[in-house]
């Protein structure tokens, strides 16, 4: 909770402003008590008699006279009429200045609140951008959705859009308890003590809502996640008529999120009613005393109508209280797991001090490389060594789970070894700025990766100061020019969500106008055609001639004929180099690589 009312400093002018209106709302608040005093005095008095002004003391005496000596020169100088006419006015310029102040008050909160959704919205998505590709292995994409978009709306509902209450009901409910210590402590105490047991009973309910909102953001995590994998798999569900399956699935985490919702609405609507019956105890307790001191003559009648008016001034704002207390603890659920995203350590972490490198000029080397994705599986890379001197292709074969793509993603950062190190130019990656790293790579992985933009932004990609007639030229190097002109707005037509409204070819080709505009002097190639027709692997393999021209590859071979004028072959198994060389020594070894070839001729 300090954490996210840290993000107010932000807007302190805004929150400061805020503060003062709701300090003078509660001020003509509690300064509408008193003049029902006056009101009711004229309204039941019957003749005005002259009185000696008195003499001013700070107790409830000397304010009952000055009230009696103004209420009576009143009445003398302008009639009973004209004196409860003044007094109405006076009500109504009280009232208005108290709902002006209110008005400003969620004036001036209302940019704060927003202000904080929007920061910590900003904070997740940049949070969500440098964390580890190993932190999405371990997490459910859609729990990761729902934390961004559901609990931050949560936050928003149940903890910003109370933060009014919290700051203006204190400060009402105590000047209006000023107030009626002032008038009479005797009364205010019994009052006091009621209203404390009122709060004991309201907050054991409370303390209860955070348990329960946490197991409902958990579970609307987890309708968020099949929701996701249903649609991102619908071809694979409709194939095996699994919709019922699916259905079943979804139910189950829909019933159970119905029944904890079901069960926290049960607790929180609780609050309204139960403080409300609870209220009207306490008032009917206040009436009985009151009267007796009323019967007793040790309080006037018409003080006795301002003090419950003064009580009325406090129940509500404790009722608004206690269901901003409640909707805080609501709301601290999904603080907690939006927290979880914020605190995740990086593990990828860049030097306070890294090395700089703007060019690739002689090698990267793998030196005794040993790698395991988690700390209690078996290691997927053991002593590995590789040299890929500048302008050589080298290519990656084996089975799968050998460790091909491994050994690429190590490349880039996606994560660090554990053991050994890489090193471009002698360097180690991890001496080095991150970004000057990555800026030496081009990839282009086996699934075409796309946005759902338009086919010129996904080519250019955040590159900056790029021209049209470079975006084309790429685009012809990659065979795509053709194809984009013939699309409806040309290199403007937007492609739909990953590229839906192209085929793989088409797909795969804009990849590569990416990399090749991006001009890397490095690149990665995750086989770019094993998924693809003939015609169109044609297309894809004469654009990653083009790309790999004079330029140093690491490339991951499914379709092993692709690899032949490599030069060099790594075959893997089981993450140690079993075999490498040229095509035709590799062939001549009549070894691991030729079974392979074999296999895929058969």
């Amino acid at each position: 909770m300090l954490r996210l009312l840290s993000y107010l400093r932000k807007y302190r002018l805004n929150v400061l402003l805020s503060i003062l209106s709701n300090v003078l709302m509660a001020l003509f608040t509690v300064a509408s008590i008193p003049l029902l005093i006056p009101f009711l005095e004229i309204l039941f008095q019957n003749q005005a008699q002259p009185l000696p002004k008195p003499e001013w003391t700070w107790n409830s005496e000397a304010f009952q006279a000055q009230i009696n000596y103004a209420l009576n020169h009143a009445i003398l100088t302008y009639g009973r009429e004209g004196a409860l006419l003044r007094i109405i006015a006076l009500i109504l310029l009280v009232f208005f200045l108290k709902n002006l102040f209110t008005y400003l008050a969620l004036f001036f909160m209302a940019p704060a609140r927003n202000g904080i959704v929007r920061d910590i919205r900003a904070q997740l998505f940049n949070k969500v951008l440098v964390l580890p590709l190993s932190f999405f292995s371990d997490e459910r994409k859609g729990d990761l959705l729902s934390r961004v978009t559901a609990d931050v709306q949560e936050i928003e509902w149940s903890i910003l859009n109370v933060l009014e209450s919290i700051f203006r009901e204190p400060i009402v409910i105590t000047l209006s308890l000023v107030f009626m210590l002032y008038v009479s402590p005797t009364l205010t105490g019994a009052v006091f003590v009621l209203i404390v047991i009122t709060a004991l009973i309201i907050g054991g309910i409370g303390r209860t809502l955070k348990r329960s909102s946490i197991q409902v953001q958990q579970r609307l995590g987890n309708i968020v996640s099949v929701l996701e994998e249903a649609i991102s798999g619908l071809r694979i569900i409709k194939g095996f008529n699994a919709e019922s399956y699916q259905l079943d699935k979804f139910g189950q985490e829909n019933n159970t999120h119905r029944r904890l919702q079901t069960r926290l609405l049960w607790r929180k609507d609780l609050a309204s009613p139960l403080s409300e019956f609870l209220g009207i105890a306490v008032v009917s307790v206040l009436l009985w005393y009151g009267s007796k001191l009323v019967f007793s003559d040790q309080l006037k009648a018409s003080t006795f109508f301002s003090f419950l008016y003064a009580f009325f001034n406090v129940i509500n704002p404790a009722k608004a209280f206690t269901r901003g207390l409640y909707d805080v603890q609501k709301g601290l659920a999904a603080v907690s797991r939006v927290q979880e995203i914020l605190d995740a350590p990086l593990q990828i972490e860049e030097k306070a001090d890294p090395q700089r490198l703007a060019t690739f000029q002689r090698s990267i080397e793998y030196r005794d490389v040993g790698f395991r994705y988690r700390q209690d599986s078996e290691p997927v890379l053991k002593n590995l060594n590789l040299l890929i001197t500048k302008g050589r292709m080298v290519a990656l074969v084996g089975a799968s789970g050998s460790g091909k793509t491994t050994i690429a993603d190590l490349l880039p950062r996606f994560y660090d070894v554990q053991a050994g190190a890489i090193l471009i130019d002698g360097i180690d990656l991890k001496d080095l700025k991150l970004a000057d790293l990555r800026q030496l790579l081009g990839i282009v992985s086996q699934e075409a990766i796309l946005f759902n933009d338009t086919i010129y932004n996904n080519i250019v990609f955040g590159l900056p100061n790029v021209t049209p007639e470079q975006v084309e030229a790429a685009a012809r190097n990659a065979n795509a020019h053709d194809f984009i002109t013939a699309s409806p707005d040309g290199y403007q037509t937007n492609i739909g969500d990953r590229g839906s409204k192209l085929s793989g070819g088409q797909r795969q080709r804009l990849t590569i106008a990416r990399a090749l505009l991006k001009n890397p002097p490095i690149l990665i190639l995750d086989e770019a055609t094993s998924a693809l027709d003939s015609e169109s692997e044609k297309l894809v393999q004469e654009a990653l001639a083009k790309l790999m021209q004079d330029r140093t590859s690491l490339v991951i071979a499914h379709r092993l004929s692709t690899i032949q004028h490599a030069d060099e072959i790594i075959v893997l198994r089981q993450g140690q180099v079993a075999e490498r060389g040229k095509h035709a020594e590799l062939m001549e070894r009549n070894g691991e690589y030729r079974k392979l070839v074999e296999l895929q001729m058969a």
